[in-house]
């Protein structure tokens, strides 16, 4: 990984492949926005097979909102958007390349309406050894998006001339060619200027109905069909898990106050371990009968429970509510 300097004051070549420096010198002084409320903006470009699509998923697991291949006349209309609704858009990365048409110019067109609006986005290269990039096109059968009608070493050395400017005012550069999933999380992680943790793992909870079928995506399922079921009590039936009269009579039994002492329990000893493996995101379903009362319950407290530990951003998906 090479990291460059922030500064990115650059000149048009004469032959005019790039277009507009990357960042614009001089102008006016820009305010930043304060520092609570500024976007932090990672801009993904590089070589064709080079991971952007890897590096892309990392940064979805960290939260952040993913465009990939917009338009290189709507990027500049992004950044405005990006600036005037900061709560919206506090995390997003942008993927750039040579399907932009003119990626230098796109890419210098959208750091500088970034930078205009106060924010300094990160701009990473991704790149790899050409005998690699061969190896993974012919591995996954893909189009090199410059092949037409030649070769795939001429169009990766096509790719490299044009994205030449691109690389050389990329804050940080990283040769994927060598490599590992777990490797290349901890690269960007540790370049990021506002320190997101390496330890971090995304959360995702389900909570559903065996009756409706387990949900395909998780990881682990978790059957608290043992707990006694509200929907025998004509006061709660009518009320989901996460009203408080449910949600009182669920972890109000044992059982429920069990199950959460060992779940928490496992999951002090399990992320930590998929985390070294080098997982980024974990499903975890949570079934009941139905889906309506024990499972959402439960799905809500653990996940107040994983947040105050802070091992990484935790959604919550109760995919049967509607079902009642």
């Amino acid at each position: 990984m090479t990291e460059r300097p922030s500064s990115r004051v650059g000149t048009p070549p004469a032959d005019g492949t790039s277009g507009e420096p990357l960042r614009p010198a001089g102008g006016p002084d820009v305010t930043p926005q304060p520092i609570e409320r500024q976007p932090q903006v990672a801009i993904i470009t590089g070589l064709s097979g080079g991971g952007k699509t890897a590096t892309s998923k990392l940064f979805e697991d960290l939260g952040y909102v993913v465009v990939d291949n917009l338009p290189a006349e709507l990027l500049p209309d992004l950044a405005g958007l990006v600036a005037d609704d900061p709560e919206r858009f506090q995390r997003v990365a942008l993927v750039i390349d040579v399907r932009s048409g003119n990626a230098p110019v796109a890419v210098g067109a959208v750091v500088g309406a970034l930078q205009g609006r106060g924010i300094d986005p990160q701009v990473f290269f991704v790149e790899a050894r050409d005998e690699v990039l061969i190896r993974r096109y012919s591995e996954t059968r893909h189009r090199h998006p410059l092949q037409g009608e030649r070769g795939i070493g001429a169009s990766i050395e096509e790719e490299r001339r044009i994205l030449k400017e691109v690389r050389d005012e990329a804050d940080i550069v990283i040769d994927t060619s060598d490599l590992s999933a777990r490797q290349l999380k901890e690269r960007i992680f540790a370049a990021l200027k506002h320190g997101e943790r390496t330890n971090q793992i995304a959360l995702q909870l389900i909570s559903f109905g065996y009756k409706h079928g387990i949900p395909l995506e998780a990881d682990l399922v978790f059957d608290v069909r043992f707990m006694e079921n509200p929907f025998y009590r004509p006061n709660l039936r009518p009320l989901s898990g996460l009203t408080e009269p449910v949600r009182d009579f669920v972890l109000a039994q044992p059982a429920a106050e069990r199950f959460l002492e060992l779940a928490d329990q496992f999951f002090d000893f399990a992320i930590p371990a998929y985390v070294g493996e080098g997982k980024t995101r974990l499903t975890v379903a949570i079934g009941c009968t139905g889906g309506f009362h024990r499972s959402i319950t439960i799905v809500e407290t653990l996940a107040q429970r994983l947040r105050e530990k802070n091992y990484g951003p935790v959604s919550v998906w109760h995919r049967d509510l509607g079902h009642a």
